[in-house]
């Protein structure tokens, strides 16, 4: 049987990366035999009324899976109702998204991650000075902390707080968004270890060092390596992937004291170009394997 498939990625954003990653998921789709379709989100319109469906011009039969790579969740949660495979899942995606419910996840789970502080739902400016308990924040967490909006990709939305008054000055910028405070993991300061998780294991991993910033960020300037994780690295990976709800996943960790990781982040989206060139192992080609074996049927090549 010849699977087909849908990888759908965001029409509005105009850097290619985001394209190129649904490209690297259909050629590795390709050598499994499996037929896909590449769609940007607004060529699927979500059609409500008494019985759901897509409005899309050309193509009228649904898929056997969609690869979701874009972070359109209601469209996501639309193709789940009418019974497509959809990996990752919305939830997932939403989840990961939102670095806050990630942590809490986290947290829930007892998994290391650095200390956290969400900050209050605020919808006024009015005595703003007063809502946010700055000597309890900087008591808790210790300067420097990090402060980090919700929502956020590629490092951006994460800054270094020194002083009492940066801090005040930062809050006063992103007032009004969800956002939280964070202890600052020194040991850590520009490097971290990028893992690229698939299912139930970690499929290729680099490490990530910066040395004009805290972030590891390659598109901050951090240059990357491969790296060949612990045990107790990839264990984690996997169990930030699993408490997430994902299928896979980009999960950084940070170096704790003695070297011990913490969870930093988990991207149910990560971009895996970079991975890829330094590493020279695809996860798209693990990704699709994943996919064959969760719906379980056998690809036309091992039918052969």
């Amino acid at each position: 049987m010849t699977l087909t498939g849908w990888i759908i990625y965001n029409g509005s954003l105009q850097s290619k990366k985001f394209l190129d990653f649904a490209m690297m998921l259909q050629l590795a789709a390709k050598k499994q035999y499996i037929d896909t379709i590449l769609f940007t989100n607004n060529q699927l319109l979500t059609y409500l009324y008494e019985q759901s469906k897509l409005l899309t011009k050309g193509e009228k039969n649904l898929p056997d899976f969609v690869i979701f790579t874009d972070k359109d969740i209601y469209l996501a949660q639309h193709l789940e109702m009418l019974g497509i495979p959809v990996f990752n899942r919305a939830e997932a995606i939403e989840i990961s998204d939102d670095k806050i419910r990630t942590y809490q996840l986290l947290a829930k789970h007892h998994l290391p991650i650095p200390k956290t502080i969400v900050a209050p739902k605020a919808f006024s400016n009015h005595h703003l000075d007063h809502f946010y308990n700055l000597e309890l924040i900087i008591e808790t967490l210790r300067l420097p902390l990090i402060v980090k909006e919700a929502f956020g990709s590629f490092g951006e939305q994460v800054y270094l707080i020194h002083t009492k008054e940066e801090l005040r000055k930062k809050v006063h910028e992103i007032h009004g968004k969800s956002f939280l405070f964070q202890q600052f993991i020194e040991t850590s300061y520009g490097k971290d270890i990028r893992l690229q998780v698939v299912g139930n294991q970690v499929v290729t991993a680099m490490k990530r060092t910066s040395k004009n910033d805290f972030r590891a960020n390659i598109t901050t300037g951090g240059e990357m390596e491969a790296y060949y994780p612990s045990e107790r690295e990839k264990t984690l990976a996997i169990q930030a992937t699993q408490a997430i709800g994902a299928d896979f996943a980009g999960v950084d960790l940070l170096f704790g004291e003695n070297e011990q990781p913490i969870i930093c982040e988990i991207n149910s989206n990560a971009h895996i170009r970079n991975i890829y060139e330094c590493t020279h192992i695809n996860p798209a080609d693990f990704i699709i394997d994943h996919i064959i074996q969760t719906l379980g049927i056998k690809d036309e090549k091992n039918d052969k």
